[in-house]
C-alpha cells in the first residue's frame, strides 16, 4: 500500500505539520542537570530532517518540588534548561519540523533520594507510609494548585521560546493519571470517588494551561487505559464511558489527544475495530494521535524481560489502511525513531530494507 498518506501535510488552526509522522515521547535521562544539551539539539534535529512531522519530546519535568523520577531527565523551568530547549526549537524548525514539549510530573512514582531535592517523597493523590515514614505525600488542595500553576507556567514558558504547542502527560500511571485511576485514587474529597471527580484535576489542569497560553495555541492531551503498575488497567469498560471520561477534558481545551496503547492494531472494544485513538476521534470529533509498536514486530515489554531480543522492522500495512479510512489523523513512532533517526525517510524513499532493527544493545549507540 503506498505511504503516502503518512507524508501529507496536516493542519489544525495556526499549526501545519508537512507529514503525519509523530515522534513519540522517550525518556532518555541524556540531560544531567536537568538541562538539555548540543547533543540533545543534534538529536532531535537529525528526526526532524528526515520527515518527522511533529516531534513531541520526552518527558520533561514542570517546576514543582516532586515532578522528577529519574536521574537526568530534562526540566522545563530554570532559564539555563529553557535556553538549552531554545536550541532545539530553533533546530527542529531550521528542518522544517515541529516540536511540543511533554509536561510531565511522575507523581507517587517519585522515590526518595531521587534528584533534585533527595529529601522530597514522591506527590500522590493518596498518602503511603513504609516503616513509618512517608513515602508518598497525599496532595492537599494547596498542593494540587501548586502543581496546576507549575503546568501553566510551563506552557506559558514553551509558548515564549516557540514550541508550537505543548502535551500533557495524562497516562502511564504519573501523576494526573494516577488522579484517575481508582487504583491509586483513594480521596473521599471532590478529587475521589467516580471517575469523573477522579477527572477534576486533570481538567482543572487543561483549563489553567488553557488560560495561560490562549486560545489557538494546541494543546495535546495523553492518556492511556494501561498503567506501568499494571498493563490490564482500564479506567473504562464501554465506549459510551470513554465518552463521558474525555468529553470534559475535550471542552476544558484539549485539541488533539494521543491515545496511548500497546499495539495500535488491537481493537479497543468488542464489536468493532476501531482502536483506541478511533475510538476517541469518533466520541470527540477532536484530531488523534495512535501509538503502539509502529513499525516494529515485537512490543516494549518483550525488551524489558528479554534484553537480547531483537525486533525487526515490521509491515505498515495495516496502520496505513486505518490511516487512509480516516480511523485516526497522526501516527506517532516510538522505538523505531529511537533507533534510527531515519525512519520517515526510509519509508518514504522505499528503503524499508534499510531500517535498522530495534535492541538494547542498539539504544547504546543512538544519536
Amino acid at each position: 500500500m503506498p505511504v503516502k498518506a503518512l507524508f501529507k501535510p496536516f493542519r489544525l488552526g495556526a499549526l501545519e505539520l508537512p507529514t503525519r509522522v509523530v515522534m513519540a515521547p522517550m525518556t532518555r535521562s541524556f540531560s544531567p542537570g536537568g538541562v538539555p544539551d548540543s547533543k540533545v539539539v543534534e538529536y532531535y534535529r537529525r528526526r526532524a530532517a528526515a520527515g518527522v512531522g511533529l516531534i513531541i519530546t520526552e518527558g520533561t519535568t514542570v517546576g514543582h518540588k516532586a515532578s522528577n523520577g529519574y536521574p537526568n531527565v530534562p526540566h522545563f523551568y530554570g532559564e539555563a534548561a529553557l535556553a538549552g530547549w531554545k536550541k532545539v526549537v530553533d533546530a527542529v524548525h531550521a528542518e522544517g519540523g515541529k516540536i511540543v514539549p511533554q509536561l510531565w510530573h511522575v507523581g507517587s512514582v517519585r522515590r526518595i533520594g531521587t534528584e533534585p531535592d533527595a529529601s522530597v517523597p514522591g506527590y500522590g493523590p493518596t498518602e503511603k507510609l513504609k516503616d513509618g515514614q512517608v513515602v508518598v505525600h497525599g496532595m492537599t488542595k494547596d498542593d494540587i494548585q501548586d502543581v496546576i500553576a507549575a503546568f501553566a507556567q510551563a506552557a506559558r514558558d514553551a509558548q515564549s521560546i516557540g514550541m508550537d504547542g505543548v502535551e500533557i502527560h495524562g497516562a502511564h500511571g504519573y501523576l494526573v493519571d494516577q488522579f484517575f485511576w481508582e487504583g491509586s485514587n483513594q480521596r473521599t474529597d471532590e478529587y475521589g470517588g467516580s471517575l469523573a471527580n477522579r477527572s477534576r484535576f486533570a481538567i482543572e489542569l487543561v483549563e489553567a494551561v488553557r488560560a495561560a497560553v490562549g486560545e489557538g495555541f494546541p494543546i495535546i492531551f495523553r492518556f492511556s487505559q494501561w498503567k506501568q503498575q499494571d498493563y490490564t488497567a482500564r479506567l473504562v469498560q464501554t465506549p459510551q464511558a470513554l465518552g463521558e471520561f474525555l468529553k470534559p477534558l475535550s471542552d476544558a481545551g484539549v485539541d488533539i489527544f494521543h491515545c496511548s496503547t500497546r499495539r495500535f492494531w488491537e481493537p479497543e472494544f468488542d464489536g468493532s475495530q476501531l482502536n483506541l485513538a478511533g475510538w476517541t476521534r469518533q466520541l470527540t470529533g477532536k484530531p488523534t494521535i495512535t501509538v503502539g509498536s509502529v513499525g516494529l514486530d515485537g512490543e516494549f515489554l518483550q525488551f524489558m524481560v528479554n534484553t537480547d531480543k531483537i525486533a525487526q522492522p515490521a509491515s505498515l500495512e495495516k496502520l496505513l489502511e486505518r490511516l487512509n479510512n480516516d480511523e485516526f489523523d497522526l501516527v506517532a513512532v516510538g522505538r523505531a525513531l529511537l533507533v534510527d533517526p531515519d525512519w520517515a525517510q526510509k519509508v518514504r524513499d522505499g528503503r524499508e530494507q534499510d531500517i535498522l532493527p530495534f535492541s538494547r544493545e542498539a539504544l547504546m549507540t543512538l544519536v
